[in-house]
């Protein structure tokens, strides 16, 4: 360009003026240039007919604007490109997912709506690095670990089986039947069903797909053939076109009706607005918690607003209810909008691709999928839903709300926790258990609007029935434990019998029914009987059969209804003992040298007692010894004559006697039953005893028992099979046989006839009882033991043994009641206590006495001796007589010139007589003096009798 010259060009300073100006408007134009954002593309993949799609096309959009309001300086912007999958088609929504990718190059694709598709489009972004944001897909066949690049911003249905499986417990129901959508979103959840509720106790005795495209005719033809069966317990699993169909027809048919139980799983709950509000009155359901935040409820209302902007035809009730897959969607659009913030750079670049091409082996692979991948899964913050974070690819969401439909809509009856259980609120308290208690759930209204809760199951129209195997013929004698009676008019056979009546009684507690009937099996062993249960011959076999380890091996046994053991039978003989030493069976050994030495004990307390102040007790020591021994002895027949002149030897003597009574007494009843009672034992204690003494044993034919025997070192040709009670008792009356070897209940009702001259030996051998027999792994094993210990623990039990054993299983005892067994010291314990205690507490009574009057002498003899003359001179001193006890008062002369009746004379033998008399003559006072003095120091002892002085 060139400036203009002359008189009229711009002055230079202008002239640079204008360009800076310019430079400055290209620098400021460059820089807006460089700074705008990057646009990264997202495909969104929905069904535009479905509840999940039409929810996706109004929630994505929101979602996007709100995170750009919040966040207005972001370096990249996300945006929408949608794509439509009609009628959830795979084939449509491949060629969607392979268009964006190939031709719009996009960075993401949220969706698409079900399980299948997504499965397959999960494929495609795996080879493509492109992920693939599932909105609403909830099926476990398809996952982040099988693909890499697929995210499930949704549940995954396995974590409603325990919720499912917890709800079935509360309520009791045991049998339960899945009704399921015949595809992958359907069959997917069923294995983890099965394995929840095998772990609350409940089964699924059969389940029912239905197809997608399933005609109403079909549909009727089905659920014809389920009411018709027994479980009244239905699951629905399925989208909510097969749903609406279902429930309308069930409706229709009377299956909503009090007696049944429906329960939508979490799919279907969380669309309740879009099914029809009749047929879903009364059931169950489960669907995810969120809480209800001030946020949550402000988008609530405007996201009404949009959804009746986008379909102005929508029912209100649908478009004023926010269901899980609004929040999934939102808080999916706001994860990869977050995510890509967080990734450095991002282009739309495509490795080894062909711009344009359909053909799927030439898509090529993202540069930056991977980034974006792991900023999808490393996103975290606070959704709609409360904290949004990945788990292993998906979200961790376990807690849901167990609603109760009515008026068509959910009213909220509890909560579920994989760690608590069941409970009434959330959240739960720290400390709670876990918990299946139907206590921890609300109030129900059934379908019927009924308020009682259905039992799940009635019994069916048709079917085919239990065909439980009965052995026969039963022989004479255990008729009572089980019969066949066929009628040859109706040629209808008949089951009695204390096992039958236990099996039916144990049916009846069964919380479904169970249809059977009796099959008579002639001629066969109970073990090949079990092989049979075992290999499908017959579904059960009632019978008297005892659990072992061998039958256990080919067949599932109940828990025992009678108890049952190894016992031998024998007969007893009379052992009235004609022993010349038969006198000293009363008492035992301890008891006999107990006695003896509190005999000796006491006469020795009472010598000692009576030995200073009783001259019946005094003399030379031999005599003594005899007084002594005589004395404790008479008192065994109260016949001692010996005056005894002590308190305290009186009150020895008067709790002696009193326990001398005692075992007299006893003594003499034990003799006496000993003597003249019958006593009955039986001929061998043990069945070594048996098995040593080489003669015959007899067993039930047919019977566990002879193996038992022949184990146990019985020879085969000892062994004899029998049949009845009654061949029992010829063969061993005739001593063809010396014992008989069966289990207990068998030998019991023997006894009841036969009671006089045989018993029953337990032998140490204990069997499983008796119990009925199933196939391996049948659940009726599991319901049946229940009804069992609900009949043992009762009295229904007792009342059916009464009802065909009588009042008593068991023989009267054959040893008489009041024979008496010998006596031992444990049942005399008190008494020698007692007797023990009395006798030494006198005896320091006495001891202390003693050392009171005999102080000062005592003191003087320790003081001037040794330990060993000192311990001799007061056993000396002791051994004296006591002249001041009144017995020897009396008995002194009462002349004052008698010199041995004063207190204080010595006698002259004693060692402490020291030279204080003359030899003959008596004392003057002044003589007497110094000896008075003497014999208060020693005590004032003497003897009574007077001593010689020369002079009277």
């Amino acid at each position: 360009m060139r400036l203009p010259t002359g008189p009229n060009s711009l002055p230079r300073h202008t002239i640079f003026h204008y360009l800076l100006i310019v430079s400055l408007l290209l620098i400021k134009l460059s820089n807006l240039t460089s700074s705008q954002p990057m646009n990264v593309k997202v495909g969104l993949i929905f069904d535009p007919a479905s509840p999940s799609g039409m929810i996706a096309k109004t929630t994505a959009p929101m979602a996007l604007d709100d995170f750009y309001t919040a966040n207005p300086n972001s370096a990249n912007r996300m945006s929408l490109l949608t794509r439509t999958s009609p009628g959830s088609d795979i084939v449509t929504s491949a060629s969607a997912a392979l268009e964006l990718i190939s031709q719009e190059e996009v960075h993401a694709i949220l969706g698409p709506g079900t399980s299948p598709e997504s499965a397959f489009v999960a494929e495609m972004g795996t080879k493509a690095k492109v992920p693939i944001i599932s909105i609403s897909s909830t099926s476990p066949s398809v996952s982040h670990s099988h693909s890499p690049f697929f995210v499930r911003a949704a549940a995954n249905d396995t974590a409603q089986a325990s919720a499912i499986a917890a709800l079935v417990k509360a309520f009791g129901w045991r049998r339960v039947v899945p009704i399921y959508q015949d595809d992958d979103y359907g069959s997917s959840l069923i294995p983890y069903l099965v394995d929840a509720l095998d772990n609350a106790d409940a089964q699924m005795p059969y389940r029912q797909s239905i197809p997608l495209l399933a005609n109403e005719d079909e549909i009727e033809t089905i659920l014809a053939t389920l009411q018709n069966e027994q479980t009244r317990v239905f699951i629905v699993h399925m989208r909510v076109a097969l749903a609406t169909k279902i429930l309308a027809l069930a409706r229709n048919m009377g299956m909503m009706s009090s007696g049944y139980v429906w329960i939508l799983t979490d799919g279907l709950t969380s669309l309740l607005s879009w099914l029809p509000e009749e047929s879903v009155e009364g059931v169950l359901g489960l669907t995810q918690y969120y809480p209800m935040t001030e946020k949550l409820r402000k988008f609530k209302t405007r996201w009404t607003r949009h959804f009746l902007k986008d379909y102005p035809k929508a029912d209100p009730e649908v478009a004023q209810t926010l269901s899980r897959y609004a929040i999934w969607a939102y808080d999916a659009v706001w994860a990869v909008a977050n995510a890509s913030e967080h990734v450095k750079q991002i282009d739309n670049k495509f490795a080894n691709s062909t711009n344009g091409s359909t053909d799927l082996s030439s898509m090529g692979a993202s540069t930056t999928g991977d980034d974006i991948l792991q900023a999808i899964l490393n996103t975290t913050f606070n959704g709609l839903g409360g904290e949004f974070k990945f788990v292993n690819g998906e979200l961790d969401l376990s807690v849901f709300y167990i609603v109760n439909v009515n008026g068509g809509k959910g009213r909220t009856i509890g909560y579920y926790t994989p760690k608590y259980g069941l409970s009434k609120k959330f959240p739960v308290e720290s400390n709670a258990s876990y918990s299946t208690s139907r206590d921890d759930l609300g109030p129900v209204i059934w379908p019927g609007e009924s308020t009682v809760q259905p039992k799940g199951w009635v019994l069916p129209t048709i079917g085919r029935k239990l065909r439980i195997a009965v052995p026969g013929p039963v022989q004479e004698g255990f008729k009572m434990f089980l019969d066949m009676e066929t009628d040859n008019t109706t040629n209808q056979t008949t089951a009695t019998g204390f096992v039958i009546d236990m099996f039916e009684a144990a049916v009846e507690k069964l919380p479904y029914a169970l249809p059977f009937e009796y099959i008579q099996v002639l001629h066969v062993k109970y073990d090949d009987l079990v092989k049979m249960i075992g290999n499908g011959t017959y579904d059960a076999a009632v019978s008297d059969m005892t659990i072992t380890n061998n039958r256990s091996k080919d067949a599932d046994f109940t828990l025992p209804y009678m108890a049952s053991s190894l016992s031998m039978l024998v007969p007893v003989r009379n052992e009235r003992s004609k022993n010349a030493w038969i006198f000293l069976k009363p008492l035992k050994a301890d008891l006999w040298l107990g006695s003896f030495a509190f005999f000796v004990f006491t006469g020795a307390v009472i010598w000692c007692l009576e030995h200073r102040i009783n001259d019946e007790f005094r003399g030379p020591p031999s005599n003594q010894l005899g007084t002594t021994f005589y004395f404790a002895f008479s008192t065994l027949v109260f016949s001692h004559r010996e005056t005894i002149v002590s308190n305290l030897s009186r009150f020895v003597i008067i709790i002696w006697v009193f326990v001398v009574l005692i075992l007299q007494a006893s003594y003499t009843a034990s003799l006496t039953s000993t003597l003249t009672v019958q006593r009955l034992s039986p001929t061998f204690a043990d069945i070594h005893e048996l098995l040593i003494s080489g003669k015959n044993i007899g067993y039930l034919e047919d019977s566990f028992t002879k193996d038992f025997l022949k184990r146990t070192g019985f020879v085969e040709n000892r062994l004899l099979p029998f049949k009845s009670p009654d061949s029992y008792e010829e063969a061993l009356s005739n001593h063809t046989i010396a014992a008989v070897v069966d289990e207990a209940p068998y030998l019991q009702v023997f006894l009841n006839k036969y009671c006089d001259n045989y018993t029953m030996v337990n032998l140490p051998n204990k069997t499983g009882g008796f119990g009925f027999v199933f196939p391996r792994g049948s659940l009726l094993v599991t319901d049946l033991s229940r009804g069992i210990l609900n009949i043992t623990e009762g009295d229904e039990s007792t009342r059916i043994m009464q009802k065909w054993f009588g009042e008593s299983l068991t023989c009267p005892p054959q040893d008489n009641p009041f024979s008496s067994q010998s006596l031992d010291i444990v049942s005399f314990w008190g008494l020698f206590l007692i007797t023990g205690a009395t006798s030494l507490l006198c005896c320091l009574i006495q001891l202390a006495l003693f050392l009171k009057e005999n102080r000062h002498h005592i003191r003087n003899i320790t003081s001037i001796s040794s330990f060993r003359t000192s311990l001799r001179s007061m056993a000396r001193l002791y051994d004296e007589k006591d002249l001041s006890s009144h017995t020897f008062r009396k008995s002194q002369p009462s002349s004052p010139y008698n010199f041995g009746s004063s207190p204080y004379n010595f006698q002259p033998d004693t060692p402490m007589s020291i030279s204080n008399h003359s030899g003959g003559g008596l004392f003057s006072s002044e003589q007497m003096s110094p000896i008075t003095d003497e014999a208060e120091m020693h005590g004032n002892y003497s003897t009574n009798e007077t001593p010689n002085h020369g002079s009277a």
